[in-house]
């Protein structure tokens, strides 16, 4: 979305999106600034409603207001690393046993180490994306009250549509929120009933963001459209339900209260439903994913385009970051590799020997599989997931291999199942029977050995959801909710920076508010351990 639209705002800030001196100058616009501009211009054709949502669905997508680089819509960092899905991912997998990098840009390598401090410049740059999020998505609300509709005369026909177009706002803005709760814990609740001038929100536990959120998805589940009746990219029924689940599967890290089952009979609702698992595995993660039948199994994903959604982060990163040494760029329909992501012997080894399991997709050519030093790329097997070619080898639309085709899934089904044999094994109300049935439907795609029933166990299940969902963002939020992300209960290469991986303090669990916001409202609080 455009600064200039971000400048009518008025401004509601999440936990104040004054992170970086040239974000502040931006955002920090009275509605009566010369800078600001109406709302009305914004929502002055029938049309404008539909490409305003589409802007929300694109801040998960985009960097800036231009293209890949040079007029970022948060300042203070590299564009292409303050992009909303590389954000994530550098916190939820580089944090992991699942991903090393071999860069030395600034405090990169902290995350893999578990030494990062509050000063961290990418966990400020995810901070202020989310908080940037949420400030577009309470706009858009405020924008289509029933009461702005009926001065600008709208009939009755598209209002029913826009009511359709804020269910969705507003899970686009509990998505996010659920992303702070997870990430950050606590922080302000700000939503479109906030004041539109400058205000220093208050500070809100993450008990009561959570319970903002459970509340919006119960609220607005009913006025989505049922599942899969939706146009592409757009959510609906089932990703209000996954959402839902997962908020429900973690309450006992994010509120200190056991609610795994709630989560059941959402559960069983998204995979009684139309959605249904793509036959090929490695196919999920090509840059035809939007037409190859991977799209029946994606709940929920973000459209990223070679020509018309360029950026350095999403796709573009996972498909050019992970490819260096010997490996051949072309075959990942890239013009070249940024010799940076790679695994650790600890994922390597949770798939078992003399399988053909396909979401092992590791390339070992010149590559050690031990990582003696972090900065070499060859040091550590690489992942060949994400891939900008189609199921026929085609280059995706950006014929100069600059940018990627590749959605990115925030929910799909195998997830699902994973999620329902998981409240099965801990006695949550699901059916172990028809848990082991999932679970072998997913072993079963990957050509793995089937399972049985007694082979179901919480650490099978988190080993399982590592192999079927690596480098799409649930690994940290696994791990914590498992008892394993920080301390010494599970260690990996370089956890704690020693090479055969040390214990953690337990506060990691969470990321620390960053100092800027905190300088900027001193009613945030931070989170302990910082």
């Amino acid at each position: 979305m455009k600064k200039t639209h971000i400048k009518l705002l008025g401004i509601s800030l999440l936990l104040l999106v004054m992170l970086f001196p040239s974000c502040t100058d931006d955002l920090n616009q009275a509605p009566e600034s010369a800078n600001a501009i109406p709302g009305e211009q914004f929502f002055s054709t029938p049309e404008s409603y539909k490409q305003n949502l589409a802007k929300l669905y694109a801040g998960f997508a985009t960097s800036g207001q231009s293209g890949p680089a040079g007029s970022a819509d948060i300042s203070g960092i590299d564009e292409g690393e303050s992009q909303y899905i590389r954000g994530l991912w550098l916190m939820q997998e580089l944090t992991t046993d699942e991903a090393v990098i071999a860069w030395n840009d600034g405090t990169i390598k902290d995350l893999h180490s578990q030494t990062w401090t509050s000063l961290d410049r990418f966990i400020t740059a995810t901070f202020a994306r989310l908080s940037f999020q949420i400030v577009n998505c309470n706009e858009f609300l405020r924008q289509t009250t029933d009461e702005k509709l009926a001065t600008r005369g709208i009939d009755a026909t598209l209002k029913a549509e826009i009511a359709t177009y804020r269910a969705e706002a507003r899970f686009l803005r509990a998505m996010t929120y659920w992303h702070l709760i997870d990430m950050f814990g606590g922080g302000s609740l700000v939503t479109e009933e906030s004041p539109s001038t400058f205000f220093y929100p208050e500070y809100a536990t993450r008990a009561e963001l959570y319970k903002f959120v459970d509340e919006e998805l119960t609220a607005i589940t009913p006025l989505l459209k049922t599942p899969k009746s939706n146009e592409a990219y757009r959510v609906d029924q089932a990703a209000a339900w996954m959402l839902q689940a997962k908020l429900y599967m973690n309450a006992k890290v994010y509120i200190g209260t056991d609610n795994y089952a709630a989560a059941v009979p959402l559960i069983t609702k998204i995979v009684g439903s139309t959605y249904k698992l793509h036959t090929n595995y490695n196919q999920l993660f090509f840059a035809d994913n939007d037409k190859n039948g991977a799209q029946n199994e994606f709940i929920f994903a973000i459209a990223f385009d070679g020509l018309h959604t360029q950026t350095y982060g999403g796709t573009t990163f996972l498909t050019h970051a992970p490819v260096g040494g010997s490996m051949n760029a072309s075959e990942f329909g890239i013009n070249g590799g940024w010799a940076g992501i790679r695994t650790t012997a600890a994922f390597v080894d949770k798939f078992e020997a003399n399988t053909t399991d396909t979401r092992g997709q590791f390339y070992t050519n010149g590559q050690s599989k031990e990582i003696k030093n972090i900065g070499s790329f060859t040091d550590g097997y690489a992942i060949q997931k994400f891939r900008n070619v189609g199921v026929n080898g085609v280059q995706g639309s950006d014929k100069a291999g600059n940018f990627s085709d590749s959605d990115f899934p925030i929910f799909r089904l195998a997830d699902a199942y994973l999620m329902y044999a998981e409240c099965a094994v801990r006695g949550a109300g699901a059916n172990l029977v028809t848990a082991t049935t999932y679970v072998n439907a997913l072993r079963t795609r990957a050509k793995g050995n089937a399972v049985s029933q007694g082979d179901l166990s919480l650490n099978f299940i988190l080993d399982e959801r590592a192999k079927e969902l690596h480098w799409e963002g649930q690994r940290r939020t696994d791990l914590v909710r498992f008892g394993k992300f920080s301390g010494g209960a599970y260690l990996w290469p370089w956890k704690g920076g020693s090479a055969s991986g040390s214990p953690t303090q337990s506060f990691r669990d969470l990321f620390p508010i960053p100092a800027t916001a905190l300088a900027s409202n001193n009613k945030l609080k931070q989170n302990p351990g910082y």
